[in-house]
């Protein structure tokens, strides 16, 4: 399992397990855990960058129409996930 990074600026960094990922709508979205082992916490991230930059700048997907739709595809690819907000 991809472990990732996260410096959010002003804080601690977090490292993170990416499940998935996937594209819609021309935006990268990532499924990510807190744990690599049993049931921890889910997030879904959308990457804000532009195609083609060094680096990408992650952002947690708050607003719930979007997550609802984000989280359905991932509940589809990962067959034995159920997201629930």
């Amino acid at each position: 399992m991809e472990k990732i990074l996260f410096t959010p600026e002003g804080e601690e960094p977090v490292e993170f397990y990416v499940l998935e990922q996937t594209r819609i709508g021309g935006k990268n979205y990532i499924l990510v855990t807190d744990t690599e082992e049993d049931d921890g916490e889910a997030w879904i991230m959308k990457d804000l960058s532009e195609d083609g930059e060094a680096e990408s700048t992650y952002v947690f997907v708050e607003d719930d129409e979007e997550l609802a739709a984000v989280a359905g595809v991932f509940e589809n690819m990962l067959e034995d996930v159920d997201l629930e907000s």
